[in-house]
């Protein structure tokens, strides 16, 4: 296990604690540069440099928590390859890629979907969201349905569905047609009751 802070987690501290634009400059550059002990220095040699007696004036108090926070974790501040070490090569079909793209991942799957939009989560529904999706990834949602619902819930899900077409159901027209048209056109329990936000949600991922 290689331990390495993301860049824009670091870069993001420092907005929030040095408001001196020329100040977040300097220590993002001595970062980017590769000069952690220097950048501790400069934002200490900041810290004391605003410090005032004014209670309102939470400067210097801010560039000593950004200070606190770097140095707790100043083994993970350099890039693995600035730190001389190596990693095996990716095998066939295999690409590495940097800390930034997971958190792009987490942006489009998760916080795009739960938190803007208008969109309002509960952490247990959240949760429980999360739960619903990745069994249904999984392909174990079916059975995770019938474990706690008998069956009630779903039960054309429950079955295999067989049909034998006689003569007169047989197509004008051979192709591929739908498979599940039969399904789709059979009694859906859900469909038929209140639709929350739940049922709405179940019902997209079956029907």
């Amino acid at each position: 296990m290689i331990f390495q802070l993301d860049r824009y987690h670091i870069y993001q501290e420092i907005l929030r604690k040095i408001s001196d634009k020329e100040a977040q400059q300097e220590i993002r550059t001595l970062l980017k540069e590769g000069r952690p002990e220097e950048m501790l220095s400069y934002i200490e040699i900041y810290a004391a440099s605003v410090e005032r007696p004014e209670e309102n004036d939470s400067r210097s108090q801010k560039a000593r928590e950004l200070y606190q926070i770097v140095n707790n974790n100043r083994g993970g501040l350099l890039p693995y390859d600035k730190r001389g070490i190596r990693i095996p090569e990716p095998k066939e079909g295999i690409l590495y890629k940097r800390m930034g793209v997971q958190e792009n991942q987490n942006c489009t799957v998760v916080t795009l979907r739960m938190k803007h939009r208008r969109m309002r989560w509960s952490v247990k529904g959240a949760n429980n969201l999360a739960k619903a999706l990745y069994r249904k990834e999984n392909r174990e949602l079916i059975e995770t349905i019938d474990r706690y619902t008998d069956g009630v819930v779903l039960p054309m899900q429950m079955q295999e569905i067989v049909e034998t077409l006689s003569a007169a159901k047989a197509p004008k027209k051979d192709g591929k047609g739908n498979p599940y048209v039969d399904v789709i056109s059979a009694h859906m329990p859900l469909k038929e009751a209140v639709q929350t936000a739940s049922r709405k949600a179940f019902l997209g991922i079956f029907s």
